[in-house]
């Protein structure tokens, strides 16, 4: 009897425990030092909610803010899911109930919210959005056409999220966008003074902005880690949170402003990067991860000249990379992180 309670003990303990790979200091120095050859100017380490590695380089600081681009659309993406917790529209919602003068459009007229997060609306990417000339951002992005039939290609560019960025301003009913990501997001992580590169009337550019320093950027990475918390505050919920974990079949390497791993860690191995300079007619999507050795559960939000905040839930881990425009790669950097670099 005694022996049987023993074993069930034991079982419960295996059960309760997660064990993961511990990321050794050494291997992210070698990391570093790649990095640092590469104009990088921060990279942190933290596993298991502890900092194991801190590097600062090339004018890189602990408190210097740093552009991360496009990592800024991940941001978007929470506060999108945090309306969706509170009632505020769903992800499978046709965006023509918000923005009605889409519904006399046959095609326009059956974008989902869900396909603007994941860049398959089939609206032209429109990277000129971002010029600081353009008064009306929203309304140009509005009036965009399409240029593939809705979810059947991932099209990268600014425009999907400002059109999204007018939906959410009309749900808040004229309500700033900027308070709403503010009090559901931002300052929940203790984020504070970004810049949102606005146009003339205030809209907000949601594809890129913020600058933040590495340990700022990683709070984003502990929201994810721990399911849609915060420091005992909920943001979004775990099921929502694992929406933006999904890939799509125009693009099953990237959820909702999310890149993902899962899709075939022992596929290509590809540079997001450089395939985003490809004409989207010319990209293809499919069989791709961003590192065959790292864990299929990586989440990443990427930003351009290598801006990495890299999310790795099964090691509990947090790897955060800034730097300057340099040839970089991901896969072996993450190698090195990881101890599986030859």
């Amino acid at each position: 009897m005694r022996c049987r309670l023993l074993v069930v003990l034991f079982a419960f303990i295996i059960r309760s425990t997660t064990i993961y790979a511990e990321i050794r200091p050494a291997d992210c120095a070698h990391a570093a030092k790649y990095s640092e050859s590469k104009r990088g100017v921060s990279m942190l380490v933290m596993q298991n909610g502890r900092t194991i590695f801190e590097h600062y380089a090339n004018g890189g600081s602990a408190g210097r803010r740093w552009p991360i681009f496009s990592g800024t659309k991940s941001f978007w993406g929470i506060a999108a899911l945090a309306a969706v917790r509170e009632g505020l529209f769903k992800l499978d919602d046709f965006v023509s109930d918000t923005i009605t003068e889409w519904k006399s459009d046959p095609r326009k007229s059956q974008i989902t919210i869900r396909q603007l997060l994941s860049q398959t609306d089939g609206i032209e990417g429109a990277s000129r959005l971002q010029r600081a000339s353009i008064r009306d951002r929203n309304a140009m992005a509005v009036q965009l056409p399409l240029v593939a039939e809705p979810g059947s290609a991932f099209i990268y560019g600014p425009s999907h999220l400002q059109i999204f960025s007018e939906l959410l301003r009309r749900k808040l009913k004229g309500g700033a966008t900027t308070a709403y990501v503010e009090s559901r997001v931002l300052n929940r992580l203790g984020i504070s003074r970004l810049n949102y590169k606005k146009d003339s009337l205030g809209n907000p550019l949601l594809a890129t902005g913020f600058e933040l320093t590495a340990r700022e950027w990683a709070r984003l990475a502990e929201l994810v880690l721990r399911r849609g918390n915060y420091h005992g505050r909920r943001i979004v919920s775990a099921d929502l949170l694992r929406e933006a974990f999904a890939g799509s079949s125009a693009n099953p390497s990237y959820g909702l402003t999310f890149w993902l791993n899962r899709p075939s860690p022992s596929g290509r191995e590809a540079d997001m990067e450089r395939m985003l300079d490809l004409p989207w007619q010319s990209a293809q999507w499919g069989d791709l991860c961003i590192c065959k050795d790292a864990p299929a559960d990586m989440v990443v939000a990427l930003g351009s000249g290598y801006q990495r905040l890299f999310i790795i839930p099964s090691l509990s881990a947090t790897i955060v990379r800034q730097g300057s425009n340099a040839k970089f790669s991901d896969a072996h950097f993450l190698r090195l992180v990881l101890g599986r670099a030859d």
